[in-house]
């Protein structure tokens, strides 16, 4: 007989939250070692204009944004989308992409990785760094590790400058 997998179970008032720049903050939901790698989950809230994440991808995981509130100017490729309050996408490994809220708007993001490696490390160093408790240089060179690979996108430079 098979043994079914207990739920996963977040409260809002104690799950972990991370401080970054610019007052965001990120909710840590459920981590890929809690689903058995099916997911990873988080929850950020970005205040007006503040940048969620520059220009990456993923090689193996599928990253899908939810906008609970707001607005959020996201990258898609080489195109720049805003999603308002209810949109959803879904971004596909290997597709550059880049998040943060729309100027003079916050967002409140549910952000989904599936499959999922465990990225709440990965979290919990860019708070370290944002710190100055560690090095930024640990970030890059994370990237394997967290399948989070940074590129530059001269289209999410001109959205997030205003030109």
């Amino acid at each position: 007989m098979s043994t079914v997998p207990a739920p996963v179970i977040a409260r809002a008032d104690t799950a972990e939250k991370l401080a970054h720049a610019q007052h965001s903050v990120m909710t840590l939901l459920a981590d890929s070692s809690q689903t058995g790698g099916a997911l990873s989950v988080t929850r950020s809230t970005f205040p007006d204009g503040g940048d969620g994440a520059p220009s990456h991808f993923h090689t193996g995981t599928s990253e899908s944004l939810f906008v609970i509130s707001g607005r959020l100017q996201v990258l898609t490729g080489d195109e720049v989308i805003v999603l308002e309050a209810g949109d959803f996408v879904t971004i596909p490994p290997g597709l550059p992409h880049a998040f943060g809220a729309a100027a003079g708007h916050d967002a409140d993001v549910l952000a989904v990785f599936t499959p999922a490696a465990d990225r709440f490390d990965y979290y919990r160093l860019l708070e370290r760094v944002n710190a100055g408790e560690a090095d930024p240089k640990e970030i890059p060179a994370s990237g394997e590790r967290y399948d989070n690979h940074y590129v530059a996108s001269e289209a999410w430079q001109l959205a997030r400058s205003g030109e």
